[in-house]
């Protein structure tokens, strides 16, 4: 990364080069830039999108906000899941579906 950023700089001091020279080393930088951070997280939303699609009633999951919850039901058309978080007093609750972290029970049962 040095390398590249002591190219830019020679390239800057020739005063009388052209600005092509420069060219080649900013196109790196901007394939480097999408390489490590906006492919990754492009990757990672389409993950959560799926698994947003995929939750069903009885799914085990967990909010962004550490509560973990059994899912009752899921509406996609108003971008919500109603949770069952204490089984005793049947105490539910309704977040949206972005509020969802991961799913629990498709984790243990990877791992078995």
């Amino acid at each position: 990364m040095k390398a590249l950023l002591a190219l830019g700089l020679l390239a800057a001091e020739g005063g009388g080069g052209s600005s092509l020279c420069m060219l080649p080393s900013i196109l790196i930088i901007f394939v480097l830039m999408y390489l490590f951070f906006i492919r990754p997280e492009s990757q990672k939303r389409a993950r959560h999108e799926e698994m947003i699609k995929q939750l069903k009633k009885n799914d085990r999951v967990m909010t962004v906000g550490g509560i973990y919850g059994t899912v009752v039901s899921v509406s996609h058309e108003k971008d919500e899941v109603v949770l069952r978080v204490d089984d005793n007093n049947n105490t539910r609750i309704r977040v949206s579906c972005g509020s969802i972290l991961r799913v629990i029970q498709q984790e243990e049962s990877q791992d078995s």
